[in-house]
């Protein structure tokens, strides 16, 4: 029979893309639309960020995601909502003292980054195990920070998704795992392609998974032109997948994708093609062992 595979749609990131592609939703309402037309094209799960709305920067603000939540949650559309505590990581050392954040630094205390979590109580969460260079600053997540959010999700009864960029992410998340830190299945999240982290290719997809705790279950999604490639290598090697406009804007070369719909109707001719089916809401939950 035909496996039911898992389409997360992350709709909208916190990547200064709007310039690069129009469609990519700013508001709170915009943002709920697009969670909800992913949803009805095959998505089982939304990842979401939050943006403000004068600017189209990133934000934390708890309205802003209280917003979506409650468009999304008041719709005729089921979905499971997976909210990102990412942000509050970012690190710019200044040149007079290293010890000392620039110009984007946006550290926040553990308790800020899952203020949103305790509060709206989403299906899932992201962690993202991992402290690593991108171009222009440093992604910053150290043990204790991580301890800490993790104790904070717990105590919530939200389900963590492992975000991980590299193989030394994968084992340090599964160190988090092995010391009681994650309770119940683990789930994963391959994240391949992002400077300076693990290549879009199957020979690291295949190694980081190779890595993953016994059992543990896992999705992973490639960025820009490798998206759709990683779709495809991620159901071969028995996951489940993530595509949206977080991380690629194009539907093929030079088309830009004209909303998230479109980019998981691609996942979902994808999934199809190999055999496989895209799982629904239901059956994600009982995937994900979600109370």
């Amino acid at each position: 029979m035909a496996r039911p595979v898992i389409i997360s749609c992350a709709v909208t990131g916190a990547g200064d893309s709007l310039r690069q592609n129009p469609n990519v939703p700013v508001t709170p309402e915009q943002i709920a639309t697009e969670c909800i037309a992913a949803a009805r094209a095959g998505a089982a799960i939304v990842h979401i960020h939050v943006r403000d709305p004068a600017t189209g920067k990133p934000s934390m603000a708890l309205e802003h995601y209280r917003e979506v939540v409650e468009r999304i949650r008041a719709s005729d559309t089921p979905v499971l909502i997976n909210l990102t505590t990412g942000a509050g990581a970012r690190f710019n050392s200044s040149e007079a003292d290293p010890k000392v954040g620039d110009a984007g630094t946006t550290l926040a205390t553990p308790e800020k980054r899952v203020e949103h979590v305790l509060t709206l109580k989403p299906d899932i969460c992201s962690l993202d195990v991992a402290t690593m260079n991108w171009p222009g600053n440093a992604f910053v997540n150290t043990p204790r920070t991580l301890e800490r959010m993790a104790e904070l999700i717990r105590s919530s009864g939200v389900k963590p998704e492992l975000e991980v960029f590299d193989l030394g992410h994968v084992r340090h998340a599964r160190d988090m795992v092995e010391r009681g830190l994650i309770i119940g299945k683990p789930l994963f999240q391959l994240c391949l392609g992002v400077p300076w982290g693990a290549p879009a290719s199957t020979e690291a997809m295949v190694i980081m998974k190779n890595d993953l705790p016994p059992g543990a279950l896992w999705a992973s999604f490639g960025i820009a032109r490798h998206q759709f490639p990683m779709v495809a290598q991620a159901v071969v090697l028995g996951g489940h997948v993530r595509v949206g406009l977080e991380d690629n804007l194009y539907l093929a070369q030079g088309v830009l994708a004209p909303g998230n719909a479109a980019l998981v109707e691609r996942a979902v001719d994808i999934i199809e093609a190999i055999g496989e089916r895209p799982a629904s809401v239901d059956e994600a939950r009982a995937i994900l062992e979600l109370a």
